[in-house]
């Protein structure tokens, strides 16, 4: 059974729905590609599945240790690069709740995210600059 049910609106528009939930979102062309620029671009959505996967990731390893990481935040930046054109890195920073993590938390959490399923599935001509700020 199909998991996502993708309906093309015209005008570089397309809705996808989340065939368990009805849940949908839109996307849009950007503007510099002839779109409107209203909605998440596709390369967007690669973007912000990227930090959804690793902080998904993430949740589930502070879980088992018992790391507390709510309020945690990702700044992403999509680099595009042409010829052709596509994501060419993709920046990721976390700003890190106020609380004081030991090493080995530290190290947990980032490997975490660092090898969540969606970086991982990545071409590897995508970069991922990946970087944490601690705020302890």
């Amino acid at each position: 059974m199909a998991t996502i049910q993708n309906k093309y609106q015209g005008n570089l528009r397309t809705e996808a729905q989340h065939v368990a939930s009805g849940n949908t979102i839109i996307t849009d062309a950007p503007v510099d590609n002839n779109g409107r620029g209203e909605a998440f671009s596709p390369s967007d959505l690669v973007c912000a599945a990227l930090g959804s996967c690793m902080m998904t990731i993430m949740g589930i390893v502070a879980e088992r240790n018992n790391i507390a990481i709510e309020g945690m935040e990702i700044e992403t930046t999509k680099i595009m690069v042409a010829d052709p054109r596509r994501i060419g890195e993709v920046v990721l920073t976390f700003k890190m709740p106020a609380i004081a993590y030991t090493a080995k938390e530290k190290a947990l959490l980032e490997n975490a995210a660092r090898t969540c399923p969606v970086a991982l599935s990545l071409h590897p001509e995508i970069k991922q600059t990946v970087s944490f700020i601690y705020q302890n």
